[in-house]
């Protein structure tokens, strides 16, 4: 089986040896060690923000094949295992760089959207995205663009989900957005437009009309 060119895209930014591990754990899982598959894509997701958007789908896909050849799990336990240890310091690695800080936030949001027990989403997960998302709308994080850029745009992906599982954690989220979007005279004019958008966006039942999607997106790209 040949990867696509897509599969490529998302391994291209590995050396050599570390893209042949990964095309044949996607195909032979069970021929490799998939706790350093899992450590190799959770450290390249910290460092490598087009990489942490995409590398959901690369989990799903080792996940389902290990599932299919050997009915395993190995690969999932370290994946999750790494996303919890990386969790508990994630004031540090904010701290320490906010651009790492983004890319976990986006990673774990993508392997949330992605990876499903019954077609439902991972309880295990559902805590963790919610509490780096409410990090994401403290009074601070609303001052860096960066940060609403990234909290903007996994609402856009996953927040129709996560209300489902727990809509009175979204109701918490979104009391602190209306506030960061009220009172908060410091916040930057495009971090006010995405809040604005947001807001708009769930009380539309996580759609926008086409009058307010032309708004927006007509003002963002000016």
């Amino acid at each position: 089986m040949e990867m696509s060119a897509k599969e490529d895209y998302k391994i291209q930014s590995f050396d050599p040896e570390t893209q042949n591990l990964l095309k044949t754990a996607l195909k032979e899982p069970s021929s490799v060690d998939l706790e350093k598959v899992a450590d190799v894509i959770v450290d390249q997701s910290l460092k490598d923000q087009v990489f942490s958007k995409e590398a959901g789908r690369i989990c799903y896909t080792i996940v389902q094949a290990e599932v299919k050849q050997n009915n395993g799990s190995v690969f999932r336990r370290r994946l999750l295992t790494r996303l919890q240890q990386e969790f508990t310091v994630r004031e540090e690695i904010r701290a320490h760089s906010l651009q790492e800080w983004v890319c976990y936030v986006t990673f774990i949001c993508n392997i949330f959207d992605y990876l499903k027990v019954n077609n439902m989403p991972m309880v295990a997960l559902v805590h963790p995205v919610y509490d780096c998302l409410l990090r994401l709308a403290q009074p601070d994080a609303l001052l860096n663009e960066e940060e609403v850029n990234c909290l903007v745009l996994q609402l856009h992906r996953i927040g129709d989900q996560l209300e489902k599982v727990n809509g009175q954690r979204m109701d918490e989220l979104f009391f602190l957005l209306r506030d960061g979007f009220l009172l908060q005279e410091s916040i930057g004019s495009m971090a006010r437009l995405l809040l604005l958008e947001m807001l708009e966006f769930r009380a539309g039942g996580w759609k926008l009309s086409s009058t307010a999607n032309k708004y927006y997106y007509s003002e963002l790209s000016d």
